[in-house]
């Protein structure tokens, strides 16, 4: 294991050096929108026949993003906005430069951004440029909401109360809401926030904002924001209480084809601490109601990662779940409750100024007497201290406690450890001009056994301008490091990467820009020996009506570290220490949203284990009759030529999925999937009712069955109710 300090003390100098240079005025403080309180009624209709509309100031002459960022954008933009005592109200008109019809996926809530006319408001009521809220709408009134992290990263998985309505005709659409202050959490007494607005019209393939951005960067940017200026502090926040019970009704067969039927009830808790920091609870969670997860192919050595989807978890997620990398992660939630029930769960989350926040989560679960699987305990502590401009220090600590074990304990206790705990210290920089960012941390476990303590430090340094995006790597995971609740899928090695990319261009033509990028990465083990590596080159094209083509080539070295089936079909596996090298050519398009029929189709042809052979080929399909029914298919085939035992290998992945929006409260969504390596056909059917805001009625159905020579089949069929109760 290397030693921690002073590993790359060129590469902390270079993180300090920016760190120290990240104070600075906001860029874009110039941009000031006043609102002003009103006595005057809003009726929210979609229509700016309201006499408050007459007199409010008007956010106007937006900037283009996308195409290319020279200059105001063609397609007009005007907001105003108002408030009472109660709620914050906004009307947003959007005129049609180009004519024609709209472009909408769905009247789904939380739309896919890139696939819709839309509008987006962010708000940083904090003034910290790194955490806040963003509310919208799709040009058909499908709502979007979710919070705000990281400076731009958006969390749609959280729903809050709140109203809007759409109008349109042939020259413009109209986009009006009514936003409870209660609804969100801000600080007392501020006469300032950042706010920005964002315009996407497909019709004219124009990306727009309020305020100017560099086309590298999404308009969520919360550096990039303007200033919202009071008229006075908004109204002092007041305790915010709401109980959310639910009750279900399950009926279903197991593989073994046992039946079960189930009532049960539970609910949540919510209370406002501060007028930033809120506690929730939880007692007999339920997530019947949550998406399946998308199935892949893997043909990867080490373990798949599938997001979280469990609503109690996901309300500042960021504070728990964004600490270390994607693969390097101490904590990951869906750890929790696998396999065992929740019985009752409490977490505190949220600002406790603007540069303090915290996240405290203690979720407790059952025992199971056929498995032997104790009780266990799982404590999670997260701290974050802003410092400088936008960059922040982070304390994480994870702890997961065996409670009582239903059978003799000694023999159960390397199967399920008394305890596992991590700590760790993280660095995360985000430059006042946002084209600086990186990490640095370090972490350590602990456990009844010396092989589950041990050591991990990773950082890196990424800058991102509009022509240049370039980034250095460095990861070290000791073998001896276990985290029992988190996402560590490799251990044992040092990683050391890098990229670089270049965009041009054009002034004129079909191509908005194109340019190449390089990345290297190299894995060695604790003596400094290579096991593996990739270096590939790639080039891409991007088209003015959003379309997109990219090119790759890559070689790969592997040397395996553990026995492998190179199918992981259940087929021989390939012996510890065997070298294998290969290279393989790729090609991907992405077709422009702006169609009816979408499409983007892919392909790669090389090498493989053994000298072998890989052929694989993707297509995702979709066709929309707009607003109320979408169709997709995703379709992926892959063809491994091998020598014997393996020789050839074939695996089809199907995944289909209709999805219809009676209106925006009412959705049917269907999801088919079709997968030849893991043997399994999935059948998923979902209808939700919104029948108040944030109150739910859903009837799930699920059915999975193994296809020959495995046999076997499950269903089961829920109907769930809740209800959202405010004071």
């Amino acid at each position: 294991m290397p030693k921690l300090v002073n590993q790359n003390p060129l590469f902390y100098m270079l993180v300090m050096t920016i760190a120290l240079s990240a104070y600075g005025q906001k860029k874009n403080e110039a941009f000031r929108l006043n609102i002003r309180k009103t006595n005057l009624p809003v009726v929210i209709d979609g229509v700016a026949d309201d006499m408050v509309w007459k007199t409010t100031d008007v956010a106007k002459d937006f900037f283009m993003v996308l195409p290319m960022d020279e200059g105001k954008a063609n397609e007009r933009s005007e907001i105003r906005m108002t408030y009472d005592d109660k709620n914050i109200y906004l009307i947003a008109t959007f005129y049609n430069t180009t004519k024609g019809k709209n472009f909408v996926e769905s009247l789904r809530r939380d739309f896919s951004f890139g696939k819709n006319d839309n509008f987006l408001l962010f708000i940083d009521p904090f003034n910290n440029k790194t955490t806040g809220f963003t509310f919208g709408s799709n040009a058909a009134g499908a709502q979007w909401d979710g919070t705000m992290f990281a400076g731009s990263s958006v969390d749609l998985n959280w729903d809050s109360k709140w109203v809007s309505a759409v109008q349109r005709d042939e020259d413009k659409w109209v986009f009006e809401m009514a936003l409870p202050f209660k609804s969100i959490r801000y600080k007392d007494g501020v006469k300032e926030w950042g706010i920005n607005f964002s315009r996407l019209d497909l019709k004219s393939s124009e990306k727009s904002s309020w305020t100017p951005i560099g086309r590298q960067f999404p308009t969520s940017s919360l550096a990039l924001a303007g200033v919202l200026v009071w008229d006075e502090p908004p109204p002092s926040p007041k305790v915010n209480f709401s109980l959310i019970p639910y009750t279900l009704g399950t009926i279903a067969e197991d593989i073994n084809e046992q039946s079960d039927n189930e009532l049960k009830v539970g609910g949540d808790i919510k209370f406002s601490l501060s007028s930033s920091l809120n506690l929730d609870l939880t007692i007999n969670p339920d997530f019947s109601q949550v998406e399946v997860d998308r199935q892949v192919t893997n043909l990867d050595r080490f373990e798949l990662f599938f997001p979280e989807r469990r609503q109690f978890f996901l309300e500042n997620a960021d504070l728990f779940a964004s600490f270390g990398y994607q693969d390097i992660r101490p904590f990951f939630s869906r750890r929790i409750g696998l396999g065992v029930p929740i019985r009752a769960g409490a977490r505190v989350s949220g600002n406790l100024n603007e540069n303090w926040r915290l996240g405290l989560m203690d979720m407790q679960t059952a025992s199971v007497t056929s498995t032997g699987r104790p009780s266990q305990n799982f404590g999670v502590l997260s701290l974050q201290r802003k410092v400088f401009s936008r960059s922040s220090i982070g304390l994480m600590f994870v702890n997961k406690q065996s409670v009582s074990y239903p059978q003799e304990a000694d023999s159960l206790k390397t199967v399920f450890p008394e305890f596992n705990r991590n700590i760790g210290l993280e660095y995360n920089l985000a430059s006042a001009d946002n084209l600086w960012s990186g990490k640095a941390f370090v972490l350590k476990s602990f456990a009844p056994n010396q092989r589950g303590n041990g050591l991990t430090q990773a950082a890196n340094l990424e800058y991102k301008s509009r022509k240049w995006n370039w980034g250095l790597q460095e990861e070290s995971v000791g073998e001896e490091y276990t985290a029992e609740v988190g996402f560590v899928p490799r251990r044992g090695y040092i990683n050391l990467s890098a990229f670089a990319g270049h965009l041009f261009f054009p002034k004129k033509g079909k191509i908005v820009s194109h340019g190449p990028s390089l990345r290297t990465s190299y894995f060695f083990n604790s003596n400094f020996e290579r096991t593996d590596n990739e270096n590939s080159l790639e080039y891409e094209i991007n088209f003015r009506n959003r379309s997109q083509l990219e090119f790759e080539g890559s070689k790969e070295f592997v040397e395996l570290l553990s026995p492998f089936d190179p199918t992981r079909s259940g087929k021989d596996s390939l012996a510890t220490g065997t070298r294998h090298r290969w290279n393989t050519l790729k090609i991907e398009y992405d077709a422009k949203p702006q169609s009816l029929f979408t499409y983007s189709l892919g392909a790669q042809y090389g090498g493989y284990y053994l000298e072998g052979t890989r052929l694989g080929l993707m297509a995702e399909l979709g066709y929309r009759f707009q607003p109320f029914v979408s169709l997709s298919s995703n379709l992926s085939y892959n063809h491994l030529d091998m020598p014997a035992p393996w020789n050839t290998t074939e695996f089809w992945l199907i995944g289909s999925e209709v999805d219809i929006t009676f209106t925006n409260t009412l959705f049917f969504a269907n999801l088919f999937q079709y997968n030849e390596q893991s043997r399994n056909f999935n059948l998923n059917s979902r209808l939700q009712w919104r029948y108040k805001p944030a109150s739910d009625l859903f009837l799930v159905y699920t059915n999975n069955q193994l296809i020959s020579p495995l046999e076997g089949r499950s269903w089961s069929l829920t109907l769930k109710l809740n209800y959202w109760f405010n004071n």
